[in-house]
């Protein structure tokens, strides 16, 4: 092969020109070279220029010496360019000339990848050594990284000596600096810069839990005195300004005008009549024979495994310079693949969206996109991973059998002319806010004055102080968490719990998956891919939280089956389109996961139905519904099509279109069809956001729905098959395996709700939306209760321990009587009496008294004291703090009493013969216990002072457990 067609240039004849990939190619396009765009500064300092010089840098790009201008001048700015146009130097530039000019200052750098990190630690090692009278000289390193593959004792070397940048991520700073923001004083208190890299990853659930850690961040420097700029890198997106905004809460420059050159790239659209992902796999062989550095990049773990494993099969020569790159590999292999690409080890790799983002992985030639990413951004990101240095490069589009893909086969125009998308997150979400809320009180409680304690906030913390997760001070003016380092319970990345994925019978770690996927992915039965291998998975542990596997290579594959239902909470907007009626709002969704397919490889063919019982998932979130009006419900069945059907259709065609409209994948978004829904008191179709609380994704496409419609009919009616399939109508997630599916209908039913010669009636079938009560029932208690308490003879050491109280025996019963109001005594010969008194009373109230008091009586009876109408204090309050608090320590602060004595005590008097004593002694206890119970219905808190000396109150609903009680 001559080196002619050892090229990019070559690669695209020879594909052009192949009778077999020739007439699959949609479209060309070669987007030109761009010139570069300089500009000056006069804002770095003249002790920057050996570092300047060093680094080969005589002229800075426009965007860059904008942004530094603005840096220096103290404004937080954004940089949303494309790939390979120079961000790091906009922000690693004014943090050097402010340590050159303030030897105090610091700077902390987020980056939500660890080899992010690693290459930019790197970076900052080579300036470094350019300026050693500041650093070498001074005794002070540039930089270093803090995350989680930080040694112990490196941590608390890099606490005390503390380097100018310290390199982190967002979940270190989440779980290991601001919890202990006392041992990072120096970094708070002079910390000049906060560098937040790829802010466009910060997205949907991430994103609003970024968004929270940055709030969280910048009231600590308040804390400490100190207000960094923020310095924010992103790739070019369609709304820069609202994301840094809603990412930091504060005011941002935007800069998004590139100055740098990019070189000559070819994109080809590439249709093939089969497998996306085989073609892929073609493509990277003939990549590979030409020694082109290829990059392949799929939409889904399970992709990746099986393009790499085809791969390996095809190209045996190839076998071991190519690899699979996923989230959910250990970090050790990651790196390892990292460096091999980087020196040229590796000629391929086939990666999900994980090598998306600007680690140093060398000088690649062309990339493979096996499906549309779902975005125009993603696209372009990827693209901009080849062709670095000026060499032109190459893009290719493999289209999948999807709605979105075959829209842009169809329309590629639309492809080249389509702007970026939005990026979207929501800080507002009820769930997530709630859970930093908690974080923030731990870290500094939240007072009157402080921001935290807005309209906004109010009803989330009010909430949080019934639930006890935040506790009020005795004077009701400051939130204080309930629980030591509440953020351990927080998962950025949305995921939830961990699972630890664990092969054969030494138990051998493979990686982890999140909570959501591992019910899908890794239920028992399920055929799982790791690393271009196949696994069975034997058992999924719910409890342990982890997936046990075993290797196995089996000719097919699992998918699951599902079922859905959904509730309307509440409704926030509503707007007509033709006929119909369209509501968003917040709704409840439950989804079970019933069994799962077998499905032949290479013929997609379902040779078995297992039936699984996993427990439901249930969670609330946003979305929109559209009601389907009786009269087209009729008009549907009318023309002889499969109204069901068509609605189904319709639900997964809307989906696999709505990131046209915002940046999310359709596995963000979830949907039901309902061919008769209780509240909407007809036919709806449910598109929601797929995690709880919602992120804004359906509230954005909600903004829009119209479009989104029309563009859901073109591209349905644009597809050439007959009855549908996964260009249109199909999901490849559908839990009913596509069924049933009915395109004619699906189309007939759009075209119907775009018709706007029909008129919505907008005043008839109000929604049966649930709603509060307008009023709460009064609460009385019953006229016969009483409060008791039991002292012993013997102590718990004696018998064996408190789990053999039975055998404790008991001294002295003290009981208040309501009716009587008289506190009445009695001797260990009187327990008949007192069980017959116990048994008299509506309720019975005491403090430990189900687990303690209970059962040393049961000593003296056969009768079931387990049916006394009893409410235990300690138990109402364990069950809200999560830990037991003794009477003293309640009665101390809520009432100012002390008790006359203690357990010991009581003891000696009893062998000491002093039953006055004792019996007054426990006569105390019962009207402590009494006054208690009385403050706390009356009050509906209790106070204590807890492990950090604050006297806080414990909100009680005692009314609501005697309701409970009196009810059984």
């Amino acid at each position: 092969m001559s080196d002619r067609e050892q090229t990019v240039a070559g690669y695209v004849r020879a594909l052009k020109g192949s009778p077999r990939f020739g007439p699959q190619v949609v479209a060309h396009r070669v987007l030109a070279a761009t010139q570069e765009v300089m500009a000056a500064t006069d804002r770095l300092p003249e002790s920057l220029c050996p570092l300047l010089d060093g680094l080969g840098i005589d002229s800075l790009y426009s965007h860059q010496a904008e942004a530094i201008d603005r840096i220096i001048g103290g404004d937080n700015v954004l940089v949303a360019t494309p790939t390979a146009s120079g961000k790091s130097l906009i922000y690693n530039l004014p943090v050097f000339a402010g340590l050159l000019t303030n030897p105090r200052a610091r700077a902390l750098y987020l980056f939500p990848l660890k080899a992010l990190a690693q290459d930019q630690l790197r970076t900052i090692e080579r300036m470094e050594e350019l300026l050693p009278d500041r650093f070498a000289g001074q005794q002070l390193r540039a930089g270093a990284i803090y995350d989680g593959d930080t040694s112990s004792y490196q941590r608390r070397k890099i606490r005390e000596n503390l380097p100018a940048i310290l390199i982190t991520n967002p979940d270190m700073l989440h779980l290991s600096l601001l919890p202990y923001h006392d041992l990072w004083s120096s970094l708070f208190a002079n910390l000049t810069h906060i560098v937040i890299d790829e802010v466009h990853t910060y997205r949907g659930v991430f994103g609003s839990h970024m968004a929270w850690v940055i709030r969280r961040l910048r009231r600590i420097c308040r804390l400490y005195g100190s207000r960094p700029v923020t310095i924010l890198s992103s790739a070019t997106i369609g709304n820069p300004d609202e994301l840094a905004r809603e990412l930091i809460g504060a005011d941002v420059r935007v800069i998004d005008r590139s100055g740098a050159p990019t070189p000559a790239r070819n994109v080809i659209l590439l249709n093939p009549p089969d497998s996306a992902a085989v073609t892929a796999t073609m493509l990277l062989e003939a990549a590979l024979h030409r020694g082109l550095r290829t990059i392949v990049y799929t939409r889904s773990r399970k992709m990746t495994e099986l393009v790499t494993m085809w791969a390996g099969r095809r190209l045996k020569r190839f076998r071991d310079r190519i690899a699979s790159y996923r989230a959910g590999f250990l970090p050790e292999d990651r790196r390892r693949i990292e460096r091999n690409l980087a020196d040229g080890t590796l000629l391929g790799v086939i990666s999900t969206s994980a090598l998306e983002l600007g680690i140093d992985i060398g000088s690649l030639d062309i990339c493979i996109l096996v499906g549309y990413p779902g975005s125009m951004m993603a696209t372009w990101q990827r693209a901009g991973r080849v062709g670095r240095g000026g060499k032109e490069s190459l893009l290719v589009l493999v289209g999948h059998e999807d709605a979105l893909d075959q829209y842009f086969m169809r329309n590629p125009d639309d492809f080249f002319n389509r702007p970026m998308e939005p990026v979207v997150l929501n800080p507002r979400n009820p769930v997530i806010a709630r859970q930093h809320l908690v974080c923030a009180a731990a870290e500094l409680p939240i007072d009157t004055d402080d921001p935290l304690n807005c309209d906004t906030n109010r009803p989330l913390l009010d909430r949080l102080t019934a639930d006890t997760r935040l506790l009020h001070s005795a004077d009701g003016t400051t939130w204080f968490s309930g629980r030591r380092f509440p953020q351990r319970q927080v998962h950025l990345r949305g995921s939830g719990d961990r699972y630890r994925i664990l092969a054969g019978d030494d138990r051998r770690l493979l990686g982890e998956i999140d909570a959501h996927r591992a019910l899908k992915d890794c239920h028992p039965g399920a055929i799982y891919l790791h690393m271009a291998r196949t696994w069975h998975v034997d058992a999924l542990d719910l409890e342990g939280h982890e997936v046990r596997v075993s290797a196995a290579s089996p000719s097919y594959y699992t998918r699951v089956m599902n079922e859905k239902t959904t509730e309307i909470l509440t409704i926030r907007a509503s707007a007509t389109c033709g006929p119909a009626r369209i509501h968003f709002g917040e709704l409840r969704v439950t989804e079970v996961i019933t069994g799962f397919h077998k499905i032949l490889v290479g013929r997609q063919q379902v040779i078995g139905r297992v039936p699984l019982d996993l427990p439901p998932q249930i969670f609330e979130t946003e979305g929109f519904w559209i009601e389907i009006p009786e009269r087209l419900r009729h008009a549907c069945v009318g023309h002889q099509y499969h109204f069901m059907g068509g609605i189904h259709a319709m639900e997964h065609a809307i989906i696999g279109m709505l990131p046209l409209a915002v940046l999310c994948d359709r596995n963000d978004i979830g949907g039901i069809s309902h061919p008769w829904h209780e509240q909407v008191r007809g036919a709806a179709v449910f598109v929601y956001d797929g995690c709880a609380g919602g992120v804004g994704l359906t509230r954005r496409a909600f903004a829009g729905i119209r479009d989104l419609l029309r563009s859901t009919a073109e591209a349905v009616a644009g597809c050439a098959c007959d009855s549908g399939c996964p260009s249109c109508v199909h999901s490849p997630k559908c839990g009913s395996g596509n069924r049933p599916i009915d395109k004619a209908a699906c189309l007939f039913l759009l075209r119907g709700l775009l018709d706007h010669s029909e008129q919505a009636d907008i005043s008839t079938r109000p929604l049966a939306v649930n709603n509060v009560p307008a009023t709460v029932p009064s609460f009385s208690l019953p006229r016969h209760w009483g409060v008791f308490d039991v002292e012993t003879r013997l102590s718990a050491a004696e018998v064996g321990g408190w789990h053999r109280a039975e055998r404790m025996r008991v001294s002295v019963a003290v009981l208040y009587d309501s009716r009587e109001d008289r506190y009445c005594s009695y001797r260990e010969e009187e327990m008949g009496k007192l069980i017959e008194h116990l048994f008299r009373l509506e309720l019975v109230i005491g403090f430990n008294n189900k687990r303690f008091d209970n059962r040393v009586l049961s000593a003296y009876t056969g009768r079931d004291l387990g049916r006394l109408p009893s409410l235990d204090i300690l138990e109402e309050i364990t069950s809200r703090l999560g830990y037991r608090l003794s009477l003293d320590r309640l009665a101390e602060h809520t009432l100012g009493a002390a008790k006359s004595g203690n357990g010991l005590l009581a003891l000696q008097w009893f062998r000491e013969g002093r039953m006055e004593e004792l019996t007054s002694y426990c006569r105390h206890d019962v009207k402590i216990t009494r006054d208690l119970f009385l403050h706390g219905l009356e009050k509906g808190y209790l106070l204590f002072r807890n492990k950090a000396g604050n006297v806080v109150r414990l909100p009680v609903d005692f009314a609501a457990a005697v309701t409970r009680i009196l009810r059984r």
